[in-house]
Order: structure tokens, then C-alpha cells, then sequence
């Protein structure tokens, strides 16, 4: 039998083991670092994903902070509004949960598309602490309600959906309030020096935006119409209060009226520009906001002397003339280029018409001399990053602390002949309000036993009342709001032939009243 020594034995195993034990540590070592290289492909795709993951509010905020957009104290306080808003989310329910969410997702919205500058956080952070306050402590609203945050001068309104938002040509139209009382210097003076800082940079200059979905808008957009208004009114209240920067900050306010949608509003014709009152929307072609606009323009021009205010305002008043007359239909006028307008902005129109009537039948805003005609506008080179309601614009151009228009220079004026369009539509307008409609029985003939329409024929959009009596007892009635034209009322027509004595009553929006009488004869 043969023996081993046991430093030998030991010598041996020791080579076994190691010969064995080799390549397990490799395949130890291997896994080891297969492991270990888990958490970096992670982190590659965590990165991959952050990179296609849209910006969110607090990383927006935080990339402003550190390149030195917004100071730290900015940057907690607005972030703090934020969180806060949040926070007042998750004990919310119902109504008050729903508006402000929605309002947080404007904010988010914006954020995530890129356009969440340093202009636009001023008006967002108020938007958000006013919608907080009010969804966490104050009451229900009615659609459309509009409030404010004394002692502040802002007109909120409510758009359900969209919670509490700057109602801005409500704003400026109390703005214009204010200017025309001639008592109410302090709250004007208040107003403007809330909302000024409140314009974001956008088309070059500054504009008040809506920062909330409207009509298939969706945020941040904004106004011919509530922007004419705050060019007229900045300017205004620069002759009043003897302050040269407001008429600055009006001018600064230009740079939508030159710019395409839908950055801007200024949409340009063969004969000069149509200012669209969205400025998402510019194919509608909506009359009362740009007459407003124009209106605005003439009266920055006039103030201003602005050779740039006065080529604008011409461009308008170009397109205007032509416009114009197509939106009379003889009984009524049309909000766009498709349907009637409501009584109020029926009412506004007609407003409207009235305050450039009576402006450029006084002549231009004023007169360039021969050397330097108006420039025509050009669309600024700065890429970009206000509605709906009513405003006051009064019946004066101010050029004087008491209102009236400046002296034009030297030269005879331009006819203008406002009176031949806007005065003459206006007037036409205002009897609308007081003549009854139009309205008369076309159908003569229906089958028995049919879902049949009864075809009338009407002058302006009325309340129509059908009224169906066979052997002096009444059968049928039924009522509808029908727009100008040969609209059809339904009438469930019985199956026994004969003559049918109808009477079809009408009530247009002003409440004007007309009937008309007719027959139908129902056959099998």
C-alpha cells in the first residue's frame, strides 16, 4: 500500500482546489460585474426616459433659478405657490376639486410645452393663490359670474372647467370706466399699475394673455379686441396723469397687431389686415372685436402721433369698409361670417360702430407730412414665449386732459367718410333693436300621418311659436329659436286629411313681436 506524506497530500489538494476554484471565481467575478452593471443601464434608461418626459413646473422654476432668470426669492416663493396649490388639491372634492385641477393643469400644460418664461409667471402665480383662495374658502359660482379681490382692481371671471380666470377686456373696460368718469383718477392710476406688470413678452412686445382653454384655444393666447382696448386705454391715461411711459408700454402693446397667428393677431388682406379676436382662431372673422381693436388703434394714433399707430390703424380701417356692410343682413347683424349675433353684441356692434363713426368722420388720426409716409407694418424678428365679455370705450378721443382729438398738422385732411359706412350701418343696427320680424307661412302642403316640417320664412333670428287649430280647436303648438331664413318647425301631423289653419307668432331677441296666419292641407 503506498503512503503519502501529509505535506505532500496538502501540496496536491492545495493544486486540486486552486485548479478547480479558477474558473469559479471567474464565473463569481463575472456575475459580480453583471450585477454591478444593472444599476447603470438603469440609470441609462431613467435618462433616456427624463430626456422624453416633458418639463415639468418645479423643473422649469429650477432651471430659471440657476441661469439667473428669476432671483432665489422668486423661485421659493412662486414654487411655494405651487406646492401649496397642490396641497389645497388633495382635500378638495366635487366643483372645487375639478377647478382648481384645472387650473394647476394650465399651469402644467404650459410648462410642459416649453412656455413657461419669466414673463408669464407673474400672471400664472396670481391665477393659482386667487383659484386656491377662492376654491378652499368662498362659495359657489354661477357660469360666466365675475369677481374681484379688493382692495386689487382685476376682474376675474368664472369659466366653469376652467375655474377663475383674468377676465381682461373686462379689466380694461373697467379701466376705460374709470378714465371716462373723470372722477375716478386713483382707481384708474391702481388698475394700471396691477396689470402692467402682469403682460407677458410675446410678438416681439408685450400682451395680455389668457392663460386658460377657451372655445378650442388652448393657453397662452390673446385678443385683438381686449388688446385694443388696453392700447386705447394706456394711451388715454398717459395724457391724463402727464405719464410718458404709459404711452410707451401702449406702444410696446403693437407687436400682435403686426405679427401673423398665432402668435399675433393681425391677419393681412389685399386691402389692408383683419385683427382677429383670437388669436388661435383667425379664420373667425368676428366684426365687434375688430372694430373695437380699430377703434383702440385710432385712438393710440391719435394721442401718439405714432406714424407705425396710424399705418395699423389704417390697415384696419381698409379692411373694415369692406367687411362692414356684409355682416348687415337688413333686420339684424352677424357676430362671424355664418350666424347672428346675440342681443348683446348686437348691442355691442352697434356700440362700437357708433365710437368709430364718430372718429373718422372727424378726419384721420392725424396728418404725416408729405416726407415720411407711414411705414407699412412688418412682422418683428423676437419669437414669441387676451376675449370675450364687453368693455367702455366712451365717445371721445382723448388728445387733451379733458378728452377731444389733437390738432392734425398742417394740410388738408383725407377724406375719410366714415359716415357712409360705420355711421350709416350703425344707425341702421340700432332700429333693428325696435322693428318686429319679418315672418310668414311657405308650407301649403303636407303628407298625413308624418313627422312633417312646417317651413316658415323669417327676417332675424326670433323665438317662433306654431300654433295648429283644425275645426277651431287647437291640435299642435311648438316653439323653437330659429335663425334668419326658411327654417322648418316640427309638427306630428294627424292622419285625417284636410285644411289646417296655422298661426306662427315671432318675437326677435329685442322682443319685438309679429304674428302671420296661413293654412296647410294634409293629404294621404
Amino acid at each position: 500500500m503506498t503512503t503519502t506524506s501529509s505535506s505532500s497530500w496538502s501540496s496536491a489538494t492545495r493544486r486540486s482546489a486552486t485548479s478547480c476554484a479558477a474558473p469559479m471565481a471567474v464565473a463569481v467575478l463575472a456575475a459580480l460585474l453583471s450585477v454591478l452593471a444593472v444599476p447603470s443601464a438603469l440609470a441609462r434608461a431613467h435618462a433616456r426616459a427624463a430626456a422624453h418626459r416633458p418639463p415639468s413646473v418645479p423643473g422649469v422654476l429650477a432651471g430659471l433659478r440657476s441661469s439667473g432668470a428669476i432671483t432665489p426669492a422668486a423661485y421659493s416663493t412662486d414654487l411655494g405657490a405651487y406646492n401649496a396649490a397642490k396641497r389645497s388639491l388633495s382635500h378638495l372634492t366635487g366643483t372645487r376639486r375639478a377647478e382648481l385641477g384645472a387650473v394647476l393643469a394650465n399651469v402644467q400644460a404650459i410648462a410642459a410645452s416649453g412656455r413657461l418664461d419669466p414673463s408669464r409667471l407673474p400672471v400664472l402665480i396670481l391665477t393659482l393663490e386667487r383659484n386656491r383662495k377662492w376654491w378652499t374658502t368662498e362659495p359657489l359660482l354661477r357660469s360666466g359670474e365675475r369677481v374681484t379681490f379688493p382692495p386689487s382692481e382685476i376682474v376675474w371671471q368664472y369659466y366653469p372647467g376652467q375655474g377663475l380666470e383674468i377676465q381682461w377686456l373686462g379689466t380694461f373696460g373697467a379701466a376705460n370706466g374709470y378714465f371716462l368718469s373723470g372722477h375716478e383718477d386713483a382707481n384708474l392710476k391702481r388698475l394700471l399699475a396691477e396689470v402692467i406688470p402682469l403682460a407677458s413678452q410675446r410678438a416681439g412686445g408685450i400682451a395680455w394673455e389668457y392663460m386658460f382653454q377657451f372655445d378650442g384655444g388652448k393657453p397662452p393666447w390673446t385678443s385683438g379686441l381686449s388688446q385694443g382696448t388696453a392700447v386705447q386705454v394706456l394711451a388715454r391715461a398717459s395724457v391724463r396723469f402727464h405719464e410718458p411711459a404709459l404711452l410707451a408700454t401702449a406702444r410696446e402693446a403693437l407687436g400682435i397687431f403686426q405679427t401673423p397667428p398665432p402668435t399675433g393677431v393681425r391677419v393681412s388682406t389685399h386691402l389692408g389686415a383683419y385683427y382677429a379676436q383670437y388669436s388661435y382662431a383667425p379664420a373667425d372673422r368676428i366684426l365687434n372685436g375688430f372694430i373695437q381693436a380699430d377703434v383702440g388703434l385710432y385712438d393710440y394714433a391719435s394721442i401718439s402721433r405714432d406714424p407705425l399707430g396710424l399705418a395699423l390703424f389704417d390697415a384696419g380701417d381698409a379692411q373694415a369698409r369692406a367687411m362692414v356692410p356684409h355682416y348687415d343682413t337688413g333686420a339684424w347683424s352677424l357676430y362671424d361670417q355664418f350666424e347672428e349675433s346675440s342681443l348683446s353684441y348686437h348691442e355691442l356692434l352697434t356700440e362700437f360702430l357708433k365710437h368709430l363713426c364718430q372718429r373718422t368722420s372727424k378726419g384721420p388720426p392725424f396728418l404725416e407730412a408729405p416726407s415720411t409716409p407711414p411705414p407699412a407694418p412688418t412682422t418683428p424678428t423676437t419669437p414669441a414665449g387676451g376675449g370675450t365679455g364687453t368693455t367702455t370705450t366712451g365717445t371721445t378721443t382723448s388728445g387733451t386732459t379733458g378728452g377731444g382729438t389733437s390738432p392734425a398738422p398742417p394740410g388738408a385732411a383725407r377724406p375719410v367718410a366714415g359716415d357712409a359706412i360705420y355711421c350709416a350701418t350703425a344707425q341702421r343696427f340700432e332700429a333693428d333693436l325696435t322693428t318686429p320680424p319679418q315672418v310668414a307661412l311657405l308650407s301649403t302642403t303636407l303628407p298625413t300621418s308624418a313627422r312633417a316640417g312646417v317651413r316658415v320664412s323669417l327676417s332675424k333670428i326670433s323665438t317662433v311659436h306654431l300654433l295648429v287649430r283644425h275645426g277651431g280647436r287647437v291640435i299642435w303648438t311648438n316653439s323653437a329659436t330659429v335663425s334668419r331664413g326658411t327654417p322648418r318647425l316640427l309638427w306630428l301631423t294627424p292622419s285625417k286629411a284636410g285644411t289646417y289653419e296655422i298661426t306662427l307668432s315671432a318675437s326677435d331677441l329685442a322682443g319685438n313681436f309679429r304674428t302671420a296666419h296661413g293654412t296647410v292641407r294634409l293629404v294621404k
